[in-house]
């Protein structure tokens, strides 16, 4: 399971607010007039932030870097971190996740490493509000041992410290990770899933409202609740979650609604691997695997109706080119549901 860094959180003490992430999934297709738009706002930020900078507003230094960030200009953004570090913590911060993921500079996990502990370890109240999140991205290191020793044991009391018993105002990144982290380990602790995928859920995770569709649906951590189910998925669909997606395509296969099944199979299945993953992961924050997962299933069962004819006009040579993309984006996943159709089971 490959993590992700955790997002600058807000700041109680700046004006510097990101916008809301909840907004549909493709929001992001902009036509190419929206983009010229977009370009001339940045361009009126950049000269507003300058002239800031130039009667001494020590904000805007900062602000001119988390703008370079935004709009991936990494290389700027990474040289304005550096030059305020020393006495901007969230400079401090978003350098400590470009070194570690590689942003705008060749990847060095220990120096993102000894960022984050500073920000941990900063008796600062303006670190505060970055010090769970900190937290979280520390035992993400530690989970994959990059920047230091693996241990699951350190990663889980971080995160259980970053998760802060289910407070909206921690990271509820950890929270949902936690609940991913428990469904994963051998042995498996389910119970301790469904908490933290419930708690991440109840704040506003988009991740763990899926994943709780699928433990209602399966009994897996709580009693099973086919209604309960349906409406997690449903909701964590409506709002961008790919994999939610996917398991309510293979529900509308099996339940036989085929003309459903075909409908909301080729949304997802038509997503473009190479691009739209990692857009849609940042706009969502869910994890690339699990999106992934959720297109390699739509795929699959986009395919097997196009193969029958179940829902639409039989068609085998486009049902296997669609077979070749869920094999090309999960093998593991076009392999178990092949299986499950060798069997007669779909």
């Amino acid at each position: 399971m490959k993590l992700t860094s955790e997002k600058l959180p807000k700041n109680p003490f700046s004006v510097s607010q990101h916008a809301a992430k909840d907004q549909k999934v493709f929001q992001w297709r902009k036509e190419k007039t929206d983009h010229y738009k977009h370009a001339d706002l940045v361009e009126k930020a950049l000269q507003l932030l300058k002239e800031r900078i130039r009667r001494g507003d020590t904000l805007a230094y900062f602000l001119r870097g988390q703008l370079y960030f935004e709009e991936g200009w990494y290389e700027e953004a990474l040289q304005q971190f550096e030059d305020i570090k020393e006495k901007d913590h969230q400079a401090l911060y978003q350098l400590g996740v470009m070194y570690y993921d590689g942003l705008g500079t060749t990847a060095d996990a220990e120096k993102g490493v000894s960022y984050m502990k500073k920000i941990i370890d900063s008796p600062c109240p303006k670190a505060r509000h970055l010090q769970f999140a900190a937290a979280y991205n520390l035992g993400r290191a530690y989970y994959e041992g990059k920047g230091v020793t693996r241990s699951d044991e350190e990663a889980e009391r971080l995160w259980l410290f970053a998760a802060d018993n289910g407070n909206p105002k921690a990271s509820v990144k950890a929270q949902s990770i936690l609940g991913l982290y428990y469904s994963t380990k051998e042995p498996k602790e389910l119970e301790k899933a469904f908490y933290w995928h419930s708690e991440a859920c109840g704040n506003g995770n988009l991740e763990s409202q899926g994943a709780l569709g699928l433990m209602y649906f399966y009994g897996q951590g709580i009693r099973q609740d086919t209604e309960a189910a349906l409406h997690c998925l449903r909701e964590a669909a409506e709002r961008g979650n790919v994999y939610a997606q996917g398991n309510l395509v293979e529900y509308y296969y099996k339940m036989k609604f085929f003309t459903k099944c075909v409908a909301f199979s080729k949304r997802i299945a038509d997503y473009d691997e190479v691009h739209d993953i990692p857009m849609i992961a940042q706009v969502t924050d869910c994890l690339p695997e699990f999106i992934n997962r959720g297109m390699a299933m739509a795929s699959f069962y986009h395919a097997r109706c196009l193969q029958l004819g179940l829902g639409i006009t039989k068609d085998e040579a486009t049902a296997k080119q669609y077979y070749s993309k869920a094999c090309r984006l999960n093998p593991a996943v076009a392999d178990e549901l092949y299986s499950l159709l060798i069997r007669q089971r779909i």
